[in-house]
């Protein structure tokens, strides 16, 4: 008989799962909207970005899988469940995007945080998935902070 996969594990993983997707999307939506005087330095910055979050959702649908779960990375699915803001169609200046996109990674990270103590009694493997992924989240939400002058 299969074991039954504690609520906590399934939420916390699949929120985050829905939430990388999301910022992979918008990514790359930016990055081929972008326009702006720093323009390549961005445009190069997200597709950094955009290959970290892609390789962390891809961690986090693999460990859903393993622990019993089935994880939904469908376009209806991370429209529903992400908790990302929606980004601006057309062009978008690269200014907006700094901003938008550290204000994004940034919370990311802290929603996949909010459940951490509690994932980590249930399943500690799966609370350092998230802690890494989190921790490279912040990372580049720093970058983007870092890049500019206010």
């Amino acid at each position: 008989m299969p074991k039954t996969l504690p609520a906590i594990v399934e939420t916390s993983l699949q929120q985050a799962l829905v939430d990388l997707v999301d910022l992979a999307l918008q990514g790359k939506q930016a990055h081929w909207n972008l326009h702006g005087p720093r323009f390549r330095s961005v445009h190069l910055q997200l597709d950094e970005i955009i290959a970290e979050v892609r390789a962390g959702s891809d961690e986090v649908a693999e460990r859903l899988v393993a622990v019993g779960g089935t994880p939904d990375g469908r376009a209806a699915a991370v429209a529903e469940g992400s908790g990302l803001p929606q980004l601006d169609g057309g062009p978008l200046a690269d200014d907006k995007v700094i901003r938008m996109f550290e204000e994004r990674l940034q919370g990311a990270a802290d929603r996949m945080k909010e459940r951490l103590d509690e994932l980590d009694e249930t399943d500690p493997l799966s609370a350092d998935l998230l802690i890494g992924i989190a921790r490279g989240l912040e990372k580049q939400a720093w970058m983007l902070r870092a890049s500019t002058s206010d």
